[in-house]
C-alpha cells in the first residue's frame, strides 16, 4: 500500500493514553430519551463546531438499488421526527418519492460523536413548508425557483439568469413557495449514538422503537 502522507497515522499508545484523561467518566444511559439526548449532544455541538453543527449526511437508494448520500441541514426535531427541506424534483427527492426511506448521519468531529438515525420518510404538511420557506433569505428563496435542482446546467451565466429572471417575477413583493420546494421528516425506528472511547474501544448504544417506547441494546465497537 502507498504510504501517503495526507492519510493519518493510526494514534500510538501514547496518544491513546493522553486521550484517557481528556475521556468522559459517564456511560450512555439506555434508559435515557433518544430525542432528548440527541438534542443535547447537538446543543453541545452548537457550541464546539466551528459550523454547520445541524449538517447531517442523508442517504438515499436510486432506482438501481445504488446508495446515494449527500449533506443537507437539519431545520427541526422533535418526538415526531428530524426535517429537513428540499427541491422535490431533485435526485433525493426524486429518490424519496420512490422509496420514502433514509438514513441520517451527524458527525461531530470536535465531540468525537456522531449518530444514526434510520426510518421512514413522510411529506410535511404544506403549513409547515410556508412557514419555513418564510424564515429563509430572500435570495435563497429566488435560488429555490431559480435552481432546477440535479439536472444540467449549462454554465453559471444561465443559473445567474434565471435567479434575475425570478427577482424580477417577484418585484419587491412576498416570494412565495414554489410547488416543488417542500421538506421531509424521517420518523426514527432507530437511532444510534456512538461515542469516542480510548484504543478505538468506542461506545454505542442503540434505541429501537417499541410500539409507544424504545428498547435498548448496546454493541462491540
Amino acid at each position: 500500500m502507498k504510504d501517503d502522507a495526507l492519510i493519518p497515522h493510526s494514534p500510538s499508545e501514547g496518544d491513546y493514553v493522553s486521550q484517557v484523561t481528556a475521556a468522559e467518566p459517564l456511560p450512555l444511559l439506555p434508559e435515557a430519551d433518544p430525542i432528548s439526548l440527541f438534542e443535547t449532544w447537538l446543543k453541545a455541538a452548537g457550541e464546539s463546531e466551528p459550523n454547520d453543527a445541524n449538517a447531517m449526511a442523508l442517504a438515499t437508494v436510486d432506482a438501481d438499488g445504488l446508495p446515494d448520500v449527500r449533506m443537507v441541514l437539519l431545520k427541526g426535531v422533535d418526538a415526531g421526527g428530524f426535517v429537513f427541506f428540499t427541491n422535490t424534483q431533485s435526485a433525493k427527492g426524486v429518490e424519496l418519492a420512490a422509496n420514502p426511506k433514509a438514513a441520517l448521519l451527524f458527525h461531530w468531529k470536535s465531540l468525537r460523536r456522531q449518530v444514526r438515525v434510520r426510518g421512514p420518510i413522510v411529506p410535511v404538511t404544506d403549513a409547515e413548508a410556508d412557514a419555513y420557506f418564510a424564515t429563509r433569505a430572500r435570495p435563497a428563496q429566488l435560488g429555490a425557483w431559480a435552481s432546477e435542482q440535479s439536472r444540467p446546467l449549462p454554465d453559471r451565466f444561465a443559473l445567474e439568469k434565471r435567479v434575475a429572471e425570478a427577482g424580477l417575477r417577484f418585484g419587491l413583493g412576498k416570494v412565495t413557495r414554489p410547488p416543488h420546494w417542500s421538506g421531509y421528516r424521517l420518523v426514527p425506528a432507530s437511532l444510534e449514538f456512538w461515542r469516542d472511547r480510548p484504543f478505538r474501544l468506542h461506545e454505542r448504544l442503540v434505541f429501537t422503537r417499541e410500539g409507544q417506547g424504545w428498547g435498548t441494546s448496546r454493541l462491540y465497537p
